[in-house]
């Protein structure tokens, strides 16, 4: 049935098979009736129509399905019976229609009043009912096969019947015992068992279509599929499951489950018929994630199907979807006016650097680490002309020199041991028509340093493993945490490089200079701690009291260590389970150099100092009883035994 969708516009073949007790010299009469149809299905079916002997019929039939020859049989009711036990293709069997019995027992009285019908497996009680509107007596009988059919005809033949009506089979036997045989097949017959082989034939076209569409699916699946039978006997499987198992998917089909693999076990969704997802199962080498359902056909379950996926597969598909999500890699986020400070000397820094934006000069930026030297860089390029191309940043310090070099640079194909198929460009060509940034270049390897001068110098950058220079546009922007003119004469930095880099400069004053915008610094990074935690009402309320310490510390870390100092502030807070006011020493405990005794501001000695850290331990204690609060959903008498005060106490703290 396959060869139908493999030839779509070949017309159906139809084999007629009429069967003789022996061999007869065509065309027979029934024969004759097939061939007068025949013209109206010449253009849609190719019909062969085949006289022989009975004890032929089976080996014929079967050495045209071999040879695939025919698409459908068209037999008679005894030998198609017989037949369909025995082929694949499918048989349509040629009952005869009422009108032909009427019309071949009025042909069947024309010989003798006493006539004989000879049906296969039953008598029509239809006639029986109408018998007595009959001019003929009418003596009916069943078989089921030739023997049968022979002792039926001797029987009637004993009681006096003339005629016998039948099939083209009982007619010769009834011929054979001297008498008349009357064929009750007409072209009506034939037309209509035509009609039934053409529409079982165009619903196999669309079924071996819908397969071919299934298995062609299935084919080109990367996970791996498999389809039992309630009897776990393997009905499909797809090559990405028989690789994985390590078989073929001609020696898996019709085998049971449990044969492919110890943990194909299907049992369970066969006997339940309920689903199971995400199970993990080792077939093999190969750990796969796997999900089992169970298979229904109009209400009922006919097999179980099995799908999985190679984990290494579904982790590599969890990376590509983090990484597909995730925004764009090189892409400046910040812009000069989210630079935080009002000082003079931050209000002139931003100057100067819109100022430099405007120019595709290299830039040099000094400062110490946590200044936020490449929020400036950012910055700068998002004010260029340069902001619609991308921001490429690489910290000197944090790569090895040979890594660094093939980062910088790139690489060709085969430049190295593991060096990627195809090559790699380089972070300056990715950078191309932006900005690239290169933090930390004073901790540059002296020898990548020659590379990167040549860069600069030539705008043009040479790949690992090649000779041939690709040009670049992109514009420089550098910064170091050292003194580079130390480094030059420690002779670990090239004072050529050093005057290509510094051609504009730029210094970020640390904390400990611009004490007057920690205000406005902490408040942003309490704001945004506090909207992460869920406390944004609090930030107030929290840094009044601290704002003393924060701005006579030194601040060696910059505004790295503020960042870290606020968030520590916050969380211990909130965590705190204690509702009386904590003394110094716990604050220091917590906070460590910023409650220092050297830290502690001259105009909060003494008794104002003792004020501020009350308050500081009461804003702690606000903090632990608004989130209790809020984890009891507002029920205050749940939250006052969990705080182990009265409900009057927590309505006075509340109050307060």
């Amino acid at each position: 049935m396959e060869d139908l969708l493999h030839a779509p516009v070949r017309n159906a073949r139809i084999v007629f098979l009429i069967s003789h007790l022996h061999m007869v010299t065509p065309p027979s009469r029934l024969a004759q009736e097939v061939q007068s149809v025949l013209p109206a299905y010449a253009g849609s079916a190719d019909i062969r129509v085949v006289d022989l002997p009975i004890a032929e019929t089976l080996q014929h039939a079967q050495e045209l399905e071999q040879m695939r020859e025919v698409d459908i049989f068209i037999c008679t009711g005894a030998t198609g019976a017989y037949l369909r036990k025995h082929l694949a293709t499918p048989v349509v069997l040629m009952p005869p229609a009422d009108y032909d019995i009427l019309y071949a027992l009025e042909r069947a009285r024309r010989v003798s009043d006493k006539v004989a019908l000879l049906s296969y497996r039953s008598a029509s009680p239809k006639l029986e009912e109408l018998h007595s509107l009959f001019t003929v007596k009418l003596r009916q009988a069943a078989y089921t096969t030739l023997q049968q059919a022979e002792e039926c005809v001797r029987e009637v033949a004993v009681e006096g019947y003339q005629v016998v009506v039948g099939s083209s089979m009982i007619t010769e036997i009834a011929e054979q015992a001297g008498l008349t045989g009357i064929l009750v097949t007409s072209a009506l017959a034939v037309r209509q068992a035509l009609d039934d082989a053409m529409v079982i034939l165009k619903s196999a076209r669309a079924e071996a279509a819908k397969r071919q569409r299934l298995n062609t699916l299935l084919q080109h699946l990367s996970d791996g599929v498999l389809a039992v039978d309630m009897a776990g006997k393997v009905q499909t499987i797809n090559p990405t499951l028989a690789h994985l198992l390590d078989v073929s998917v001609e020696w898996a089909l019709g085998r049971h489950v449990s044969e492919l693999g110890p943990h194909l076990d299907l049992e369970h969704v066969l006997r339940a018929g309920t689903p199971e997802n995400n199970r993990i199962l080792r077939l093999g080498t190969y750990t796969v994630l796997a999900n089992l359902m169970p298979i229904f056909e109009e209400g009922v379950q006919t097999g179980a199907v099995l799908t999985c996926q190679d984990t290494s597969a579904v982790q590599r598909a969890d990376r590509q979807i983090r990484s597909s999500t995730r925004p764009t890699r090189f892409v400046a986020r910040y812009r000069l006016s989210q630079i935080i400070g009002d000082s003079a000397v931050m209000r002139d820094l931003v100057t100067l650097a819109e100022r430099y934006a405007q120019t595709d000069s290299t830039i040099l930026i000094n400062g110490e680490s946590g200044t936020g030297k490449e929020l400036l860089a950012q910055g700068i390029h998002n004010a260029s002309k340069r902001r619609k191309g991308p921001f490429v940043a690489i910290n000197c310090a944090a790569f090895p020199e040979n890594l660094l070099e093939s980062e910088l640079f790139g690489y060709e194909e085969g430049a190295f041991t593991g060096s990627r198929k195809g090559g790699k460009p380089g972070l300056f060509e990715m950078a191309h028509t932006g900005t690239i940034f290169l933090d930390e270049i004073g901790d540059m390897p002296l020898s990548l340093q020659t590379r990167l001068l040549r860069v600069l110098q030539e705008r043009e950058v040479v790949r690992l493993g090649s000779t041939e220079p690709t040009p670049i546009d992109v514009r420089v922007i550098a910064a170091t945490h050292r003194n580079l003119r130390t480094r030059i004469a420690e002779n670990a930095f090239r004072d050529d490089l050093y005057y290509r880099l510094n051609i504009l400069r730029l210094k970020l004053p640390p904390l400990r200079d611009r004490k007057e915008d920690i205000h406005a610094i902490a408040t942003h990074i309490l704001d945004q701690i506090a909207k992460r935690m869920g406390t944004a009402d609090l930030s107030a309320t929290l840094l009044q009291p601290l704002l003393p310490y924060l701005e006579s510390y030194a601040w060696p870390g910059n505004i790295r260590e503020l960042e870290n100092v606020i968030e520590r502030t916050v969380l211990s807070m909130a965590d705190r389970s204690e509702t009386q006011p904590a003394d110094a020493r716990q604050w220091r405990q917590m906070m460590g150099a910023l409650f220092e005794e050297e830290n502690i501001p001259h105009i909060e000695q003494g008794h104002r100092g003792e004020i501020d850290l009350k308050s500081l331990a009461k804003t702690t204690e606000l903090i632990r009883i608004r989130k209790v609060i809020e984890e009891c959903n507002g029920n205050l008498d749940r939250a006052s035994k969990r705080l182990g005060i009265s409900r009057s106490t927590l309505w006075r703290r509340l109050n307060q």
